[in-house]
């Protein structure tokens, strides 16, 4: 991983996480790598209908406006 972005990629997570856990969902952190973030929606997150929206227009929006370098946000399982 490439361990400046990954380190305010994970601060940043930090910052959308309670937003996902007040609605019983979560997201964790898998890989960092040539400017694509990995993630692993779970909870509520994982399988639900809107997850697709929340990490298009949540997770990788904030975390384009927030880490210099992300280019795209990609679930993985």
């Amino acid at each position: 991983m490439e361990e400046n972005i990954e380190k305010k990629v994970r601060k940043t997570i930090e910052k959308i996480r309670p937003m996902l856990q007040m609605d019983g969902g979560d997201v964790e952190l898998v890989d960092v790598k040539n400017g694509v973030v990995k993630v692993k929606l779970k909870g509520a997150c994982h399988g639900c209908p809107m997850s697709q929206m929340t990490l298009q227009h949540g997770i990788e929006q904030t975390l384009k406006k927030e880490v210099d370098g992300v280019k795209r946000v990609e679930s993985v399982e």
